[in-house]
C-alpha cells in the first residue's frame, strides 16, 4: 500500500517568522564578514537552539546554507527574500517616521509587523505616495486626484509648481476671507 506523499515544504508560503530570520541574516551579512548562529540569536532575541532549528527548516527550503558549527549564508533565493523584507521594512519605517511622525522605535516595531501583511501592490502604493508628497507639496483639495496622475505619469515638476502656486493663492484667499469675516458671537 502506497503512503500519501507529503507536500513539498518548498512550495508552502514562508511564515512571518521565517521572513524575519531571512531579513536578519541579510542585515547581519551586510554588517559582518560572516554570520553566526549567536549573531542571529542576539539580533532576534531568541535562544541559539531556536535559531538552529529555524536554520534547519530554512536550509530544507533552499534558503540558507547551514551546517552545524559553521557560518550561515543565504542562498540566492534566501538573499532575494531577505533583501525584499529589508526593502519593505525600510519603506514602511520611512512612511511611519517621515509622514506620520511616529517615534523611531515604535515605527521600527510597527514596520516589522506590517511588512509581512501587505501585498507588493499596496507597498508600491505606499512608496509612490511617499515620493509624491515629498516631491509635490499639497496642492488644493483635490490633491489625491493629483496623486493618481502622479502614479500614472510620474513626477512632473512643472505641474507640481503650478498646483502649489494655485494652492497658495487659494489659501491666501481663504485666510483673507476669515480675517474679513465678522467676529463670531
Amino acid at each position: 500500500m502506497n503512503e500519501p506523499q507529503k507536500p513539498d515544504t518548498k512550495d508552502k508560503p514562508l511564515t512571518p517568522v521565517m521572513e524575519d530570520y531571512l531579513e536578519a541574516i541579510f542585515d547581519l551579512g551586510a554588517e559582518k564578514k560572516v554570520v553566526r548562529v549567536k549573531d542571529i540569536a542576539s539580533r532576534l532575541d531568541v535562544k541559539m537552539p531556536t535559531v538552529t532549528s529555524m536554520l534547519k527548516t530554512l536550509s530544507k527550503r533552499g534558503l540558507v546554507h547551514y551546517e552545524k558549527y559553521e557560518y550561515v549564508e543565504l542562498t540566492s533565493n534566501g538573499l532575494a527574500v531577505g533583501k525584499e523584507m529589508r526593502r519593505r521594512h525600510g519603506i514602511l519605517y520611512q512612511f511611519l517616521t517621515d509622514i506620520l511622525q511616529v517615534e523611531p522605535q515604535m515605527a521600527d516595531e510597527e514596520a516589522c509587523k506590517m511588512e509581512h501583511a501587505l501585498s507588493t501592490a499596496t507597498l508600491e502604493s505606499f512608496t509612490d505616495f511617499m515620493a509624491f508628497i515629498q516631491q509635490c507639496p499639497r496642492a488644493g483639495e483635490n490633491w489625491l486626484q493629483h496623486f493618481e496622475e502622479y502614479r500614472l505619469c510620474g513626477y512632473q515638476p512643472e505641474k507640481c509648481r503650478a498646483r502649489s502656486s494655485d494652492f497658495a493663492c487659494e489659501l491666501k484667499s481663504r485666510v483673507g476671507s476669515v480675517k474679513d469675516a465678522p467676529p463670531e458671537k
